[in-house]
């Protein structure tokens, strides 16, 4: 994954460009693109500041509002498929694909599917 440009940099090419400097000039000489240096201008210029916003994160958990169901639906059919757990969900207007069904199981812990004792 790659990283930030520094805050040093940033101030460098920006301070360049407010002292007179054009965007192409200032990111030429510090072998930076134009388009960042016009972009940290224009932050600076909205926020005053050139750090940069945060970069990836983690998606929501789509299924968290809907835990309670899960476990009911799981209570009352031990056995359930995640086949059929994912058509439930979508009867509640739900729709998501079976893996996000079996993410979300496995990141709560939850059991879905029995094995079968075979006497």
């Amino acid at each position: 994954m790659t990283q930030a440009y520094s805050n040093d940099l940033r101030e460098r090419v920006v301070q360049a460009v407010l002292g007179g400097n054009s965007c192409a000039a200032a990111a030429e000489r510090f072998g930076v693109s134009t388009s960042s240096a016009i972009k940290w201008t224009r932050l600076f210029r909205q926020t005053g500041s050139v750090a940069p916003g945060k970069m990836g994160g983690h998606r929501p958990v789509l299924l968290k509002p809907y835990r309670d169901f899960i476990v009911a639906q799981l209570e009352q059919t031990p056995h359930l498929t995640l086949s059929r757990l994912q058509a439930l969900l979508a009867g509640q207007g739900v729709k998501v694909s079976h893996d996000t069904v079996w993410r979300f199981l496995r990141r709560e812990g939850l059991s879905f599917k029995k094995n079968i004792v075979r006497h």
